[in-house]
């Protein structure tokens, strides 16, 4: 479950991903296409991000004679949610050292 978790948010440390996700969550489902014509990178850069979040579950697509299909895949998006939810509650609700209080110097 982290290798898989670790996956999602490495596919998600690019700024050009975050992007695509919410263009695809705009559209619905969108041609690669018309993901590259709202974006400033290559056809080919565009191809690469999405198989990326593709390989991570985050999104599905399909090709469609010369065009591909892609969209959010709503299974993916709400395991990564569950997931963070859980990691990040649970570091939350940790209790840490208290941070040392700072020293004065007298001058």
């Amino acid at each position: 479950m982290d290798a898989l978790l670790a996956d999602r948010l490495r596919a998600l440390g690019h700024p050009a991903r975050l992007e695509i996700l919410r263009v695809l969550a705009a559209c619905g489902t969108c041609v690669c296409g018309e993901v590259v014509k709202v974006m400033p990178l290559s056809q080919a850069t565009v191809s690469q991000h999405l198989k990326v979040l593709k390989e991570a579950g985050l999104i599905c697509g399909r090709i469609d004679g010369k065009n591909s299909c892609y969209g959010l895949d709503p299974d993916g998006i709400a395991e990564l949610r569950r997931a963070l939810d859980a990691l990040l509650g649970g570091l939350s609700d940790a209790v840490c050292c208290a941070a040392e209080p700072k020293l004065e110097i007298e001058a």
